[in-house]
């Protein structure tokens, strides 16, 4: 798999992921927001929360869940990256930071994905 499909693969994720926050009641205050720490792929808000979203996309748990890629190493990016994003946008909503998993098996293909949603995951 080249660079250019994985890309393309993990953005269909994330618009996929956008669509369910949205269908939630949340608002996409950014996508793929890069800052020095790193890049966050959704900020969603919902009137309560600033949820900072981690997307992780797989064909399935042959592997292991796909949220647990998000390892304390990642954690401390995401929440780096958090703070900057803050400092630049402030907000008197609560932080959150969230991970979404979505199953694939047919990747960009996928007619139904299953999107599994871990509120405040760290």
């Amino acid at each position: 798999m080249s660079g250019q499909d994985s890309q393309e693969k993990g953005r269909w994720g994330e618009d996929q992921v956008a669509e369910y926050l949205r269908k939630k009641g949340f608002r996409i205050a950014a996508a793929n927001w890069k800052c020095r720490f790193g890049e966050l792929d959704l900020v969603a808000e919902d009137g309560t929360y600033l949820c900072f979203v981690e997307v992780k996309l797989r064909k399935n748990a042959a592997f292991g869940r796909p949220g647990a890629a998000v390892d304390w190493r990642k954690q401390a990016r995401l929440r780096a990256a958090a703070e900057l994003y803050l400092l630049r946008y402030p907000t008197r909503l609560q932080p959150r930071f969230d991970v979404i998993e979505i199953y694939a098996p047919q990747g960009v293909d996928t007619k139904h994905p299953e999107i599994l949603h871990e509120e405040n995951a760290f």
